[in-house]
């Protein structure tokens, strides 16, 4: 089933890289008494998230974070090596938090999971930006095509605040 406004998000577990190596998160502790924007690409460095989606984010990231967003974050069903390599070839003002979800955990708990086999690519996120607060949906948006972003970049999310 997949999740709707109003929904409060499953416990799942993610991986964060740290100086210490990678870190497990909860659910609990990125989104419990945040308001949280989460945005959600199929790959890292795949043509449309690297070159498309992450630059919405980011273009956006302090009018976001000046309308009340405490944490920005970026979730893909990579690892955390991969992830934190993503990070820094793309998040020069350290203005996100990249979750690692390697197994797809949280994107199955959600209902969000992308047959992209086909491509080579495995089980995949679909492309989604989402609102939570206090880990609660407030706004989603998801893409009707994983190559495109048309209501899932920052630039929209930020109009709905």
């Amino acid at each position: 089933m997949t999740i709707n406004v109003g929904d409060k998000l499953p416990e799942t577990k993610f991986r964060v890289m740290t100086a210490e190596g990678p870190q497990v998160k909860t659910t609990d502790d990125i989104f419990k008494g945040k308001k949280v924007a989460l945005f959600a690409v199929p790959g890292a460095y795949t043509g449309t998230c690297h070159k498309m989606h992450l630059p919405s984010i980011f273009l956006n990231a302090y009018a976001l974070k000046n309308k009340g967003i405490d944490t920005i974050a970026i979730v893909s069903v990579n690892d955390a090596f991969v992830m934190n390599a993503w990070k820094r070839d793309t998040d020069q003002r350290d203005e996100a938090v990249f979750l690692a979800d390697g197994n797809a955990d949280f994107t199955k708990a959600i209902g969000m999971e992308l047959d992209a086999s086909g491509n080579g690519l495995g089980i995949r996120s679909h492309r989604y930006s989402m609102l939570v607060e206090d880990g609660v949906v407030k706004k989603l948006n998801k893409e009707p095509a994983p190559g495109k972003v048309e209501v899932s970049g920052g630039d929209t999310l930020l109009g709905q605040l």
